[in-house]
């Protein structure tokens, strides 16, 4: 018994440091001086630490022929990310109610329409989606990849909230109606504050997908209006006489802190709204 609990405590750690790896050569090689890199090891345990690295990444280091630094691109993605989670949570969260405890004709159908967005792959889409961005008028822009990303949201929104709301009981659904109450009301006063826990799950998965989503953002976005992850990949494409790996590292590290501080923030609340049925 206490052998195999052992064993298992060492499988563990093992995995954990196979894991933890690369996060830790990519911190330590950002507190390096690039000269100390060219004469040691690319490789290794800073001799030197500083933090010039981070300050050039974040304001002065050259990404596709514009030395502004990554602080830009992370500007373009909060403000793609924010709305675009903000709105497709809560559009999710009265989808799910509809479909959850407001049955109609056809809900079944419906739900069954929406989640099919979850398996459909995201190369299908990008034809469909780059003519109504060009028909509305919205091509090159963040509030384009905005919609884009709170309609491709609302499958998985809508499957997590309409999982969730239907263990709310029936009954109470149906005393409010008796007592008068309306679809918003209902919403607003009896499901919203039984919310919480499912709305911080949506919001942890939808901010993480959208921040984190490359495809779309090299596609719909060129130039100055792109997000980070493809100011990254132009990060890891910039030619030089000499390699900047330690600001690479440390600019992959700015665009890594919004994600991680979502989940240090909320992740204790995202696994008490999946063990609250929002995969069930």
């Amino acid at each position: 018994m206490i052998r195999g609990r052992w064993v298992l405590y060492a499988a563990l750690l093992a995995l954990a440091a196979f894991f933890l790896t690369p996060l830790v050569i990519v911190v330590l090689t950002s507190l390096r001086p690039n000269e100390e890199m060219a004469q040691r090891s690319l490789i290794g345990w800073p001799q030197t630490v500083t933090l010039a690295n981070y300050a050039m990444a974040w304001s002065h280091f050259c990404i596709a022929e514009r030395c502004t630094g990554v602080a830009p691109y992370i500007v373009n993605s909060l403000l793609m990310t924010v709305p675009a989670t903000i709105i497709s949570t809560l559009l999710g969260a009265v989808a799910g109610f509809s479909i959850a405890l407001w049955r109609f004709p056809g809900d079944t159908a419906v739900f069954a329409l929406v989640t099919l967005g979850v398996f459909l792959p995201e190369q299908m889409r990008l034809i469909p989606w780059v003519i109504v961005l060009r028909d509305i008028g919205l091509p090159n822009t963040i509030a384009g990849l905005v919609l884009v990303h709170v309609v491709q949201g609302l499958s998985f929104t809508t499957l997590f909230c309409r999982n969730y709301y239907a263990a709310i009981p029936q009954d109470l659904i149906k005393a409010a109606r008796i007592d008068g109450a309306g679809f918003y009301r209902i919403f607003w006063r009896i499901v919203l504050p039984l919310s919480p826990p499912i709305l911080i799950v949506c919001t942890i998965w939808q901010f993480t997908g959208i921040w984190n989503e490359f495809l779309y953002g090299v596609t719909f976005l060129t130039g100055p209006e792109q997000p980070i992850t493809a100011a990254i990949i132009a990060i890891s494409a910039t030619v030089t006489t000499t390699p900047q790996y330690g600001v690479q590292s440390a600019a992959v590290l700015l665009a890594a802190v919004p994600t991680l501080a979502v989940y240090l923030f909320g992740g204790k609340y995202f696994m008490r709204g999946l063990t609250a049925g929002a995969v069930r």
